[in-house]
């Protein structure tokens, strides 16, 4: 998933398109998408509810996690 994130994925990656791309359940997606932004890897964009997103964190970003 990540080398499709650096390879310049197309649009927002929000949890419905990791699941389908990773081929998993959404809880199973939360839970990858979560440690990832925990680690600073991923981080959450502005917006929330169904409509939340995330992109690749850059040098400066903080990571943000809600659990």
């Amino acid at each position: 998933m990540l080398n499709k994130l650096l390879d310049g994925f197309a649009g927002k990656l929000n949890l419905s398109k990791w699941a389908t791309l990773a081929k998993c359940s959404q809880d199973t997606a939360l839970r990858d998408i979560l440690d990832l932004v925990e680690r600073g890897v991923l981080a959450k964009d502005q917006g929330g509810g169904r409509s939340t997103s995330y992109s690749l964190a850059g040098a400066d970003a903080q990571p943000i996690v809600n659990r």
